[in-house]
């Protein structure tokens, strides 16, 4: 695939809409930060965010740095925005630590709470790494979190439940496999997004993170320094294809294609 210039990748991600108008309803957006404001843990994803975070202005003003939404709010409904410029840098930055991860072949797992959408993108980064000497984690087998199972599958952690790979945003299936790898099999990085970013950040694992636009509480990880980098984007539109050309671009940044 050829690799796309910034203006390029910019102008990608608006019209597929991984950024720029997105498919998530602003009074989606606010709801979500209402509820980390409110102390809702599942909305946490994994951190331990206390009472430094309890009024939702101030979730909103880290959202409109970070992520590009409207800071204005007034504004209730309608359309919400993720600056595409800010997912170009936030994958720069995810770049750099994967570049450094490379040079140390680092151990380094994979994991995702969106296998509709984002195991492609992980397993090929995944592959790339591999090929540079780093120690790509293999989860132990058995592992139950949530009434179900935490499996691997190209590479990336899933979580699966009733023959199905499910949608996640609980930490849990981080938990399960940070306690059984242990100290001696602990990740040197994750790169993850929802719930098993957030908590293998808290855990004091170097932790990259995919997260939308009605996910907080990773930026807000970010802001405090427990994610090493959170990437805004749609974390699910209508075709996983449409990821290809930003993975492409990142490869490329870190050196890994």
């Amino acid at each position: 695939m050829p690799i796309l210039s910034r203006p390029a990748l910019v102008e990608h991600l608006v019209r597929t809409r991984i950024a720029g108008d997105v498919a998530t309803p602003r009074d989606n957006n606010l709801s979500h930060y209402r509820k980390l404001a409110n102390g809702d843990r599942h909305y946490w994803l994994g951190l331990e965010l206390g009472d430094r975070w309890t009024d939702e202005q101030d979730v909103l003003a880290v959202m409109a740095e970070r992520c590009g939404v409207v800071d204005d709010p007034e504004h209730r409904t309608g359309q919400d925005t993720i600056d595409p410029e800010l997912t170009v840098d936030g994958l720069d930055r995810m770049a750099a630590r994967l570049r450094k991860a490379a040079a140390g072949r680092e151990r380094v797992l994979f994991a995702t709470g969106h296998p509709g959408a984002l195991i492609d993108v992980h397993s090929r980064i995944a592959a790339a790494l591999r090929a540079q000497g780093c120690d790509i984690v293999k989860i132990p087998g058995g592992l139950v979190a949530d009434e179900g199972y935490v499996v691997q599958f190209a590479d990336v952690a899933v979580f699966e439940r009733g023959a199905s790979l499910w949608h996640t945003h609980s930490p849990e299936p981080m938990n399960a496999i940070l306690d059984a790898l242990g100290e001696d099999g602990r990740p040197d990085l994750v790169v993850a997004d929802h719930g098993w970013a957030g908590r293998a950040g808290q855990r004091g694992v170097d932790s990259v993170g995919y997260a939308d636009c009605n996910d907080p509480a990773l930026f807000i990880g970010e802001a405090e320094g427990t994610m090493q980098v959170t990437i805004p984007l749609d974390d699910h539109v209508v075709d996983p294809r449409f990821y290809e050309p930003m993975t492409a671009y990142t490869l490329h940044a870190a050196g890994l294609d």
